[in-house]
């Protein structure tokens, strides 16, 4: 952990409605301009925490997976838009530029983003979700079945580890 780095959560999260309501609350403390970095094997329920963040963002309509169409804008009811990024099938972070994202004017959620966002801003939160080892299994990897709308993060409800770090001078006073 860097000097700039430090923990917002670090902890167990029991189920997907209590994942859900962590991402609401991280969704109270987000505004535009702010970055989240999420990372989790398949299944791990970084789809289901930006559910929740879209919800704490009082987005318009549901805050589904973008495995299959990279991105998706999620219109605020009172503030800024929520970005959602399923960086899963880029090759890397030129493919990540191309999306052309507008990071100032919105909060972008980006999962499978680590090493994919250096630089993009100085301030940001890094989510690293942990499930038990096992847990999941039914998960399907989103690039073995192209037509399928299954959300990768519906699996067998088990707890999770979260840790949620934050980094630079936008999260100093927290």
């Amino acid at each position: 952990m860097t000097d700039d780095a430090l923990p917002l959560f670090d902890g167990p999260v029991s189920d997907a409605e209590t994942m859900e309501a962590l991402g609401r609350r991280l969704g109270g403390l987000l505004r535009a301009g702010d970055l989240v970095v999420l990372t989790g094997p398949l299944g791990a329920g970084k789809t289901t925490l930006t559910r929740g963040i879209g919800e704490g963002l009082q987005v318009r309509g549901q805050v589904a997976s973008p495995t299959f169409v990279l991105a998706r804008t999620h219109p605020s009811a009172t503030g800024a838009p929520l970005v959602h990024v399923d960086a899963y099938r880029l090759g890397g972070a030129a493919e990540l530029d191309d999306l052309d994202l507008d990071y100032e004017g919105s909060v972008v959620v980006v999962e499978w983003g680590a090493g994919l966002l250096d630089g993009v801003s100085e301030s940001w939160l890094d989510v690293v979700i942990e499930r038990p080892t096992g847990a999941g299994a039914a998960a399907a990897d989103p690039a073995s079945d192209p037509d399928s709308d299954a959300d990768p993060d519906a699996t067998v409800d088990e707890p999770r580890h979260v840790t949620i770090t934050m980094h630079g001078p936008r999260w100093a006073h927290l």
